[in-house]
């Protein structure tokens, strides 16, 4: 298992989360960050005073995924988060040991499956 972690613009995020579910991949969790890199800060006016903002904000986009499926999940955030420009953001894949489901205490690949409608409770 690896889990695929992307820091993306926001406006890249809501084509990638539907292809990801489309493709079968529902599970994502994203979180709102703010980082720097070669983008570095951009400088804004504000009352008539230059501020330099040197944090920008992006989302963090964490999916576990069994080892075979990491290529299509990279592929899918590549395709929508790339502009070309600086501050398109970076992806990182890391080794998963073990996943625990802790509802039912199932583990391993089988609890990174998406749910049926049996699955479901009513």
């Amino acid at each position: 298992m690896k889990m695929v972690v992307a820091y993306i613009r926001h406006e890249a995020f809501e084509p990638i989360r539907q292809e990801l579910l489309d493709a079968g991949f529902p599970s994502l969790s994203i979180t709102e960050v703010k980082g720097s890199g070669r983008q570095k800060g951009i400088t804004e006016r504000y009352r008539g005073a230059e501020l330099a903002i040197h944090l920008r904000p992006k989302l963090k986009i964490e999916c576990v995924v069994e080892t075979g499926d990491v290529e299509q999940v990279v592929e899918t955030i590549l395709k929508h988060a790339r502009t070309g420009e600086i501050g398109d953001g970076k992806i990182f894949v890391l080794p998963v040991e073990e996943a625990i489901r802790i509802r039912t205490g199932e583990s391993g690949e089988d609890v990174l499956q998406a749910h049926t409608a049996g699955d479901i409770p009513a």
